[in-house]
């Protein structure tokens, strides 16, 4: 047949892959179920052609090896559904009509919405199985494999999806390679079509013309398949917990830190990054709740970040991410969650324009992402988007350079200092002992519970620096009380301070200095 002809022509060792892979489930499917047993949903989409004609070669591979004969196909009795709308583009429409004629195909054409019309069809006929153009990245596509059952609530079949893992460059390769026909539209700059009432031609394709019509480049040329939908109207659900809503602004946000890696629990990587990233947090006014470290184990990490992303506003998790066998942060966090790994279409095409041939193969498993909860972060700096799963940020940054690139660009994309007005921290410094230091600060502690008191020393025989980070009204409550005894408090001015010499006694004096380098200081 000349569709597994061209394939088998082809340079394309990806489009081989896809295209065999493809052709598996589709004679899987055709050996658990009778032909009078299956059907095909068709609707005229690129998506929706690629499936036809690989089924057309699925079934007469699967005809052949049955019969060993070599005759061709002069039929495809595979049951075909059309869902006609009278919102449908009057092109979608005839390319679905011609195809038919052209490949001899039966059109079972329903006027009825999808669930409506598969009840009426299943109940008629003793279908089990449809073939659906579904891919990754779909709307529909959350939650299936390449075999899936029916949700709740639907017709009761088996849901085959044979290019569930298929990326807009391999439709289109598969499309060019075969040199098979597909709706005109595409020719016209649309690149994911749908209704007349939410499509329009791709901008990205736009050719600049001295004419007054506005010209469109065919949607194959289109580099980048992340931005297939970019004319498709689009809908933004929010998402419960999620970084920087605005029903957590006037919060005291917390936040969780965690990092994996079996090198830094043995000592021979020393962990710089959890302490950059408790600094960057408390500096926009988060409040780290626990630092962690994981072992690269699955299990480990899914059992974290389940208990740290229902007690935090926000959990940040790096190390253990890329292609080695101990890189488990993307599987434990998607674990946690209780989805599963899938390829993610977008994430793959980043990956694609930075490591170019490398990205080859069945399963990247770079290009695996929990699916169904995560959200790309796109911004210029970065050579491949941060993942943003639900509440949980996961970080790809091995140094420290490398961090302050990416909390630039995620501070900026979700506005995580959005509450650093609302926080204010201020530091003081006594020479009285712990015992001293120890009851006025309880008592204090009790009557500010929205004020975080700490205390340290720098070195056993140095003074007690004292931090406080509150909002701003609760701090100048706490200011005025400490304007008087029974606490003898010493001017501190910055770090260096302590290093430098005591600070001398001011009695009883309250003063108040400008910040030094990001500390005001009373």
């Amino acid at each position: 047949m000349g569709i597994d002809k061209a394939i088998g022509e082809s340079d394309d060792k990806r489009l081989k892959t896809k295209y065999n892979n493809a052709i598996f489930v589709i004679r899987r499917a055709l050996s658990l179920y009778s032909i009078e047993e299956v059907a095909f949903s068709f609707n005229g989409g690129k998506d929706s052609t690629v499936l036809l004609h690989l089924l057309r070669a699925g079934y007469f591979l699967h005809k052949k090896e049955l019969s060993s004969s070599n005759g061709g196909l002069s039929s495809f009795p595979v049951r075909t559904i059309y869902f006609e709308s009278p919102s449908a583009f009057t092109e979608i429409n005839a390319f679905t009509y011609d195809a038919a004629q052209t490949y001899g195909i039966q059109l079972d054409i329903i006027r009825q919405d999808f669930k409506s019309g598969l009840e009426a069809l299943l109940k008629a006929n003793p279908i089990r199985a449809i073939f659906l153009g579904v891919r990754i990245g779909d709307p529909t596509a959350v939650g299936q494999e390449q075999f899936s059952p029916s949700s709740p609530g639907w017709p009761p079949f088996m849901r085959v999806n044979p290019i569930l893992d298929w990326s807009y460059r391999d439709v289109w390769a598969f499309l060019l390679t075969c040199k098979v026909k597909y709706c005109t539209l595409y020719d016209q700059g649309y690149t994911s079509i749908g209704s007349i009432h939410d499509t329009v031609p791709n901008a990205l394709l736009s050719v600049n013309d001295t004419s007054s019509k506005e010209k469109f480049k065919p949607a194959y040329l289109l580099s980048d398949g992340r931005l297939e939908r970019a004319g498709r109207v689009k809908k933004n659900a929010s998402v419960k917990n999620d970084v920087g809503s605005d029903s957590q602004k006037h919060e005291v946000l917390l936040a969780s830190v965690i990092a994996v890696g079996d090198e830094i629990l043995s000592g021979t990587v020393e962990d710089q990054l959890g302490l950059s990233l408790c600094k960057k947090l408390t500096s926009v006014g988060w409040s780290v709740q626990q630092t962690s470290v994981l072992r690269n184990d699955v299990d480990s990490v899914s059992e974290e970040v389940d208990r740290q992303r229902s007690i935090c506003d926000m959990g940040v998790i790096y190390g253990g991410v890329g292609p080695l066998h101990s890189d488990v942060t993307l599987a434990g966090v998607a674990k946690a969650f209780g989805v599963r790994l899938a390829p993610d279409e977008e994430f793959e095409e980043y990956l694609r324009h930075l490591i170019s041939e490398q990205c080859t193969g069945d399963r990247n498993e770079m290009a695996q992402l929990p699916e169904g909860i995560t959200e790309l972060l796109h911004h210029e700096k970065l050579s491949v988007p941060l993942i943003k799963c639900r509440n949980v940020i996961v970080l790809a940054a091995t140094n420290t350079e490398e961090l302050e690139k990416e909390w630039e660009c995620l501070t900026e994309l979700t506005k995580l200092g959005g509450s650093t007005s609302l926080m204010e921290s201020k530091r003081l410094m006594t020479s009285l002992t712990d015992v001293e230091v120890a009851e006025p600060l309880s008592k204090l502690g009790l009557e500010f519970p929205d004020i975080y008191l700490g205390c340290y020393r720098k070195s056993r025989q140095g003074p007690i620096i004292i931090t406080l980070k509150g909002k701003g009204e609760l701090l100048v409550e706490l200011e005025r009380q400490l304007q008087g005894p029974p606490l003898e408090w010493l001017l501190c001015t910055g770090p260096q301070d302590t290093e430098r010499k005591q600070p001398e006694r001011i009695g009883y004096t309250y003063k108040e200095t400008a910040a030094v380098d990001g500390n005001v200081a009373f």
